[in-house]
């Protein structure tokens, strides 16, 4: 976007009269005026004069230093999940930018409302390959909502607001603001911040059209076996009280996506389990049985879906999305319902019928009862020595009552935990879901414990993901957040290691993993912890977590060769899950 375009949306000023102040601090009272109190980050050269600013701002702005800009990053992004809020990182030039690519990957495909600033070389070396210069801006094009570079000081008030608007707004994603360091020392006139609320051709609330409305509740009242897919976006809108009354008078079962876990309480009478790869049975097999499926605020992922040729093709599909771009992508849609579902779920439930479909519902709770002997009771309630994940979940619901904060890194503990964990409360399930990145869990826990600090937020964490960003624990250690940290370690990169044992003869090609002792190294970071590796520890040590005032590692040793089931193969429809 240009220069111009960015004057052009300028809000009116607020100051008639300017005062003098560099890039550097209109940075700092733009987050100010945007709510803004906590930001993460790492400070470098090309940042330094947003760091010397920041040095005026610390009794108003809290700012957590990390150990790496992946982890600040990944922090935002558990604070922006659990507070509801835009995170906010900084990050200097060359590698500190370049770090950040992976946490926007993440929070592009995630929805995460994230505002990166980075700093950048002086204008004026531009191009030249000077020390630490990136073109960061072509680099996180196809990984942000939107991103820009600012030479000027007079353009950061602008960006800023537009930034904050663009992030937060309609489908929520990163957006980054590369600022050059002579404008970052620059003084200019500045006439107050204005916060963006509009930006043409942007339409991030579109009109929801009554016509479309009508034609689903028309397919809904007629439907013998309705069913509703629900991701995220009912918790990205705020919906989660507009949903549930619509499910409620409509009387239709309910599953959820990965991400969608936590907007419908887990024990609701209509919550039919988890969709997906290592979803529950039930719903998996009832996609391809139902005769309307109402899809709300999801966006038909391949792990959802299985073969695409064979994915409901029996269905009305009713489609609600805030974003166009889903609808249609992957499934085909019979009435597309395009708007923000805190709008269009009460102008459908006012026209839908009240109905009971217990009979369909209860075609659920029957293959469910099939799910609960061929998997679920073993996994819970094991009757080897060997703990599993499951039984280790099972045991963290019974103590925290399904009201903690759970983040989890990426493999079988995080399908695992997805699968067996309650969830009472809405934005209490972080984890990544679309780009699957591991390392991710412990500095969202340290984010989303910003975000909501009087919960108790629980890490959930594998052998292999901990040791990619472990040196959070340093974060922790000066920062106090009091994350408990529970690392779940078969010894194995264990998701990787079941697709070895299932679909290339066992051949295990380099899963196994050598840790060291965590127990120790969170010691060395002043980090109190135990470890554990009998059922009969397992309840006190878990206690001992949880009431620990502080952070807190716990190690569990679980089985080195189980397996995550049910489980949808690649390349194998939804309704051909296997139990085992």
């Amino acid at each position: 976007m240009s220069t111009l375009e960015i004057t052009e949306n300028k809000a009116a000023t607020k100051q008639k009269t300017p005062t003098q102040i560099s890039g550097s601090k209109a940075v700092m009272e733009a987050l100010l005026s945007e709510g803004v109190d906590t930001v993460f980050g790492y400070p470098g050269g090309a940042i330094m004069p947003i760091y010397d600013a920041l040095y005026d701002y610390t009794d108003r702005l809290k700012h957590i230093l990390v150990r790496h800009e992946q982890g600040g990053i990944h922090a935002a992004q558990g604070y922006a999940r659990t507070s509801g809020r835009t995170g906010v990182v900084f990050a200097t030039s060359g590698p500190g930018a370049t770090n950040l690519v992976t946490g926007l990957a993440d929070a592009m495909i995630d929805s995460n409302p994230i505002v990166c600033v980075t700093g950048q070389v002086f204008a004026s070396l531009l191009g030249t390959d000077a020390f630490q210069e990136t073109d960061v801006i072509n680099i996180t094009a196809p990984v942000t909502k939107w991103n820009y570079q600012v030479t000027d000081a007079t353009e950061i008030p602008a960006a800023l607001a537009k930034a904050f608007y663009i992030a937060s707004t309609g489908r929520p994603g990163p957006v980054l603001i590369d600022i050059t360091k002579n404008a970052q020392l620059q003084l200019f006139d500045y006439f107050g911040y204005e916060k963006c609320n509009h930006v043409r051709s942007y339409r991030p609330a579109p009109q929801v059209r009554k016509e479309y409305v009508e034609q689903a509740a028309e397919l809904i009242n007629n439907a013998k076996k309705p069913f509703v897919l629900f991701g995220q976006g009912i918790i990205l809108g705020k919906a989660e009280e507009e949903f549930k009354t619509f499910i409620e008078k409509a009387g239709i079962p309910s599953a959820a996506t990965v991400m969608g876990l936590s907007a419908l309480p887990t024990d609701h009478k209509l919550h039919v389990g988890m969709l997906g790869m290592h979803g529950n049975y039930a719903p998996n097999v009832m996609t391809n049985e139902c005769d309307v499926l109402i899809a709300i605020g999801m966006r038909f992922d391949d792990r959802v879906t299985g073969r695409l040729d064979k994915y409901a093709k029996q269905a009305k599909v009713i489609h609600l999305d805030i974003d166009p771009a889903e609808i249609d992508k992957n499934v085909q849609t019979t009435v597309p319902v395009w708007g923000d579902c805190k709008e269009s779920l009460p102008m459908l439930t006012e026209l839908v019928n009240a109905s009971d479909h217990s009979a369909w519902l209860e075609q659920f709770r029957e293959l469910e009862k099939e799910e609960i002997k061929e998997v679920i009771h073993n996994e819970l309630h094991p009757q080897t020595d060997i703990m599993t994940m499951g039984e280790v979940i099972n045991v963290l619901n019974e103590l925290t009552g399904g009201d903690a904060i759970i983040t989890t890194d990426v493999g079988q503990h995080q399908m695992v935990s997805c699968r067996y964990a309650k969830f009472n409360n809405s934005k209490s399930n972080v984890t990544s879901g679309g780009l699957g990145t591991m390392g991710f869990g412990l500095p969202a826990a340290i984010g989303a414990w910003y975000g909501a600090p009087e919960k108790t937020v629980v890490a959930i964490i594998g052998d292999g993901g901990i040791q990619m960003t472990i040196q959070e624990l340093g974060t922790i250690m000066q920062f106090g957040a009091k994350v408990k940290i529970m690392i779940l370690n078969n010894e194995f990169l264990g998701m990787v290691r079941q697709w070895q044992q299932l679909f290339h003869d066992k051949r295990y090609s380099f899963v196994n993993i050598t840790s060291p002792d965590f127990v120790a190294v969170a010691k060395g970071y002043y980090i109190d912890g135990q470890k554990v590796s009998d059922r009969k520890d397992l309840r006190s040590a878990l206690q001992t977590m949880l009431d620990h005032d502080g952070a807190y590692l716990l190690e569990v040793m679980v089985g080195k060769e189980n397996n995550v089931f049910p489980m949808v193969a690649q390349g194998t429809s939804v309704s051909e899950i296997r139990l085992k």
